[in-house]
Formats: structure tokens, C-alpha cells, sequence
């Protein structure tokens, strides 16, 4: 077993990582087939976490302790407690059967059809952008109201600059900073938390690749994973 360890750690220092038990192709060309699929996703729901969790951290710090702050709070609580597979089922049955407006589940390719690829890629990267929403908007609220207590910004208050001028342009570009760190981290955790996602809309992805793994004792594919 040392000797047999040691020879798969030396090939994946090589970038061999072996063959897959399974359906005997090389592991490494499976990796790079699945690869741009997650990263595509992922880049999706980050994408979609910053377009909601910024705007709305903003306006929980600007009308803090106000009815609108607790609301938003409340959602994003709920958007880090909701289980990804569970509102991935909901959204299937809501938009796909009850509307018909998008796929239950499938994939194709961004570059045999850009549309179709997001039809299919929308309700996935949802499911994941959730959870990436509620933790960019609990930053970016927190980073926010200690901005807003700086004295520049007092000072461009004093000025007579209007109040969206002063947030914009002087304590949102100070405030995101911390946010776009911690957004940066969790890009890497999208890529790697993408397993029940993937599988539950049927993405061909490193999720559901290390889950057929699992599913057929396929350890060789699961290791690499």
C-alpha cells in the first residue's frame, strides 16, 4: 500500500492522475472536461450573490435599525439556512413544471448555444448565488456602517455633497474592499460546494462527478476530485 500511495502521488505531481476504474479514461482529461462547467456556474451565482447582496447590504447600513434592516437580515438569515438541494426541488417545481419557463435539468454547452446554456445554468446558479448573497450582504452592511462613521465621510457630508454622492463615491468604494476579500474566498468554496447543486439539476460538473464516483466506487476519480 506505501509503495502503491506513493506511486499515485508521484503521477499527480506530473498531472497524471490515473485511470478511472469505471470506464477505464484518463482521470485528467475528465477533470478538464468538468472543470469550465463548475467554474462557469460558480462565476455565475457569485455573480448573481454581488448584484443582490451589495445593493441591499448598502441600504440595511443606510437605514440601519429601520424595519427595511431587519427585513433584509431576516432574508439573509433564511438565505444561509435554506438547504441548496431543497430550494434547488422548489425551484424545479415552480419554474420548470408550474411555469414551464426553464429546465428542469441538463446542460449544454456555452459554446454550442449561449442562450440554451443559460437557460439551463439560471436556476443552478440561484441555488447556489443564495447563500453567497446572504454572506456578501451581512459584509458589505457590517463594512458599510463603519465606513459611514469615518470622519471623511462626515466631512463630505459637511460640504453640502448630496447623501447618494457621499455613499457612493466616497464610503461604498472604502467599504467594499473587505467585501470583495471575503467574495474572493468564496468563489473557491462555490467551486468545491457545488455537489448537491450539480446533482440535483443534473450539471456535469466536479459535483456530480465526484458523486458518480462515490456512487460506483470509483476511488481513483474521487481522490483526484
Amino acid at each position: 500500500l506505501p509503495v502503491q500511495y506513493l506511486r499515485w502521488l508521484s503521477g499527480i505531481l506530473q498531472g497524471d492522475f490515473g485511470l478511472s476504474v469505471r470506464i477505464r479514461l484518463p482521470i485528467g482529461e475528465m477533470l478538464l472536461n468538468r472543470l469550465p462547467v463548475t467554474i462557469q456556474l460558480s462565476l455565475q451565482a457569485m455573480l448573481i450573490a454581488l448584484l443582490i447582496g451589495i445593493p441591499a447590504g448598502v441600504l440595511a447600513a443606510i437605514r440601519r435599525g429601520t424595519a427595511f434592516d431587519y427585513v433584509v437580515s431576516l432574508i439573509g438569515l433564511g438565505g444561509l439556512s435554506i438547504p441548496s438541494f431543497w430550494l434547488g426541488i422548489m425551484l424545479i417545481l415552480f419554474f420548470a413544471v408550474s411555469l414551464g419557463w426553464l429546465p428542469s435539468g441538463g446542460y449544454v454547452s456555452l459554446f454550442v448555444s449561449p442562450l440554451d446554456n443559460l437557460r439551463y445554468t439560471l436556476l443552478p446558479s440561484i441555488v447556489l448565488g443564495t447563500a453567497a448573497a446572504a454572506i456578501v450582504m451581512r459584509h458589505t452592511r457590517s463594512s458599510m456602517i463603519d465606513v459611514l462613521k469615518q470622519d471623511y465621510v462626515r466631512t463630505a457630508r459637511a460640504k453640502g455633497l448630496r447623501e447618494h454622492l457621499v455613499v457612493i463615491r466616497h464610503a461604498l468604494r472604502n467599504a467594499l474592499i473587505p467585501v470583495v476579500t471575503t467574495s474572493t474566498l468564496h468563489l473557491g468554496e462555490l467551486l468545491s460546494g457545488a455537489v448537491l447543486t450539480e446533482q440535483v439539476f443534473g450539471i456535469p460538473g466536479f459535483g456530480k462527478m465526484i458523486v458518480d464516483g462515490v456512487f460506483s466506487r470509483d476511488y481513483a476519480v474521487v481522490q483526484a476530485v
